[in-house]
């Protein structure tokens, strides 16, 4: 697939003060053992949130610029055939755009940001 939007992480705050000290974000537990580092597009990034943190205080969003990422980003079919962005090397924190806490509300539900495509 030719797109590169912008790409969301769900990641702890300590998972990312590691990349942060090393330079580099090698991946979650959930990462590593699957080969590949797992993003959502703006569309999926709340349905991830809520199917795999759901109500999991101390969490960032981290928004990545796809376009520099290279062939390394994969875009794969998995939940219901929808194509979800796989990156087959380690995240260079110079791709990074942003990050921003990613709090819960009184339900325990996280708020979002605006994010874009």
């Amino acid at each position: 697939m030719t797109l590169t939007p912008t790409l969301y992480k769900i990641v702890t705050e300590t998972l990312w003060q590691e990349a942060r000290e090393s330079g580099v974000f090698r991946g979650a537990a959930i990462d590593l053992t699957d080969g590949f580092i797992h993003f959502s597009t703006a569309d999926q990034a709340k349905q991830t949130a809520a199917l795999h943190f759901a109500g999991q205080a101390g969490l960032l969003l981290v928004a990545i610029d796809g376009g520099k990422l290279g062939d390394k980003l994969v875009f794969e079919p998995s939940r219901g055939g929808a194509l979800f962005p796989h990156l087959y090397a380690d995240l260079p924190l110079s791709a990074v755009l942003w990050e921003k806490p990613l709090p819960l509300d009184s339900a325990g539900h996280h708020i979002f940001p605006d994010l874009q495509p």
